[in-house]
């Protein structure tokens, strides 16, 4: 059986309308996990948008301003 995979996504090819769902915003960001989760927890990432009693997603477009912001810290 032939498996396909998708390409890691990038900053540039998100759509800032669209939400993400975790495995989504980590491959944007070198982080694990367990350490999103905490970071969430203790404000320092982007909160989450509840869209079910089981589906956790994230805004794309707070994604991608917390990446900018990152990269504008370090300038």
């Amino acid at each position: 059986m032939k498996t396909t995979t998708t390409p890691a996504a990038t900053a540039a090819t998100v759509n800032p309308l669209g939400l993400l769902r975790l495995p989504q915003v980590l491959q944007l960001l070198p982080i694990g996990r367990s350490s999103w989760l905490a970071g969430v927890k203790e404000g320092r990432y982007p909160q989450p948008v509840k869209l079910g009693p089981a589906t956790t997603c994230w805004r794309a477009s707070d994604i991608l301003s917390f990446i900018d912001s990152l990269g504008a810290s370090h300038e």
